[in-house]
């Protein structure tokens, strides 16, 4: 409800002046828990950690024997000393190999050289599997660790794959970034981006109506900071769950769309399923409500729905629909925007109350400050 009595859990900034912590504190109890900890081994006999591992004689069963079911469980084999078990160790005796340097973003890094070092544009096109997880992370980092958290300009890296997606396809992606997608993906695609663009849609020889067809799976986007991200197709559950700065435009989500969203931009051109909002506290959504039963499936508990009205959020919401299938190819887009005086009657505004109540103090403020300046008079050098 963004009102803890003790600043903890809120964004309200008179309410977040209570907190008092400090990370001094945290460091201070640290300390405090490791030396409660240094006083538990020393009486055990212990100098280490590492001297602890396995002496499992030193854990004992609590006494159970009055209890009717728990007596009758035996902790034998779990507290069996791990020394007797032939070719078991106790301690890491082995380097455990996970394979980065042969994963798919170690050739992206490759293919994508002169971009990192020189800023040079770089566009490929490669074919993705959906054993291939996180791809784009690790050349995320790459950018960020050589221009720092802006990344790149717009466009310097382009990647245009083919093929179906493991999870997290695109996640963490960052500015200069841009990854089309023709084919599928699995869940959390683009999860915690902050920035680059996203676009997926179908492979052009596919027949089907994209606007009735999954192409990515659940938690889309999970708290995303920024970017953009365009889907020619539907997305699962729990879509832009977290999301707090991504824009977004999808043609149908599953239950649970824009869960705890607290910033960023979501545009649903199709139906959701149940219990949209839910814990929704910032950002906006903008939904076509066709059937207009959108208000059955939507959690109104932190947010009010309402027609558009306002000139300027109409173009710009246009325009997003318009990007949307220049860079997708959305048929569901295209009809959209030629019947546009008709469509844009139906859709409908997802607005939180509480970033309503913020947008209100905030004008309130500023006008406060404009009427003290004019009262105060012109300043002079």
């Amino acid at each position: 409800l963004n009102t803890c009595p003790v600043g903890i859990a809120t964004q309200d900034p008179e309410l977040r002046k209570k907190f008092e912590g400090k990370p001094e504190h945290v460091i201070r109890f640290m300390f405090y828990v490791a030396e409660e900890a240094r006083q538990l081994m020393a009486k055990l006999g212990f100098r280490s950690i590492s001297e602890m591992v396995g002496r499992v004689e030193h854990l004992r069963p609590r006494n159970v024997s009055d209890h009717w079911k728990q007596s009758k469980l035996d902790f034998a084999k779990v507290l069996m000393k791990a020394e007797a078990v032939p070719g078991v160790e106790v301690h890491k005796t082995q380097e455990q190999d996970h394979g980065v340097e042969r994963s798919f973003d170690a050739e992206l890094i490759r293919l994508c050289k002169s971009s990192l070092e020189e800023r040079k544009p770089t566009e490929l096109a490669l074919t993705v599997r959906n054993i291939h997880r996180t791809v784009g992370a690790m050349l995320a980092g790459e950018v960020t660790r050589r221009h720092g958290p802006d990344g790149l300009p717009e466009g310097t890296i382009k990647v245009n794959f083919d093929g179906t997606a493991g999870q997290s396809f695109g996640c963490f992606l960052v500015g200069g970034m841009e990854f089309v997608l023709s084919g599928d993906a699995n869940d959390y695609v683009g999860k915690v981006m902050s920035g680059g663009i996203l676009s997926l849609h179908p492979p052009k020889e596919s027949t089907y109506a994209a606007h009735e067809s999954v192409i990515v799976g659940n938690t889309t986007l999970y708290g995303a900071t920024g970017g953009k991200a365009f889907f020619n197709g539907m997305a699962g559950e729990r879509f832009c769950v977290r999301n707090s700065g991504a824009t977004a435009v999808v043609e149908g989500v599953g239950d649970h769309g824009c869960e705890y969203m607290t910033g960023g931009l979501a545009v649903i051109l199709g139906k959701t399923g149940r219990n949209f909002a839910a814990g929704m506290s910032g950002g906006l959504a903008y939904v076509f409500d066709e059937s207009e039963d959108f208000a059955h499936r939507c959690n109104r508990q932190m947010v009010t729905l309402e027609p558009l009205g306002d000139a300027d959020e109409i173009v710009a919401l246009q325009k997003l629909i318009q990007e949307h299938h220049r860079r997708t190819g959305s048929q569901k887009a295209k009809e959209l925007l030629d019947n546009w005086t008709t469509t844009v009657r139906q859709f409908v505004k997802v607005f939180p109350n509480e970033y309503r109540r913020v947008l209100e103090e905030r004008a309130r403020r500023a006008e406060t400050q404009a009427m003290a300046r004019a009262e105060s008079g012109p300043v002079h050098a």
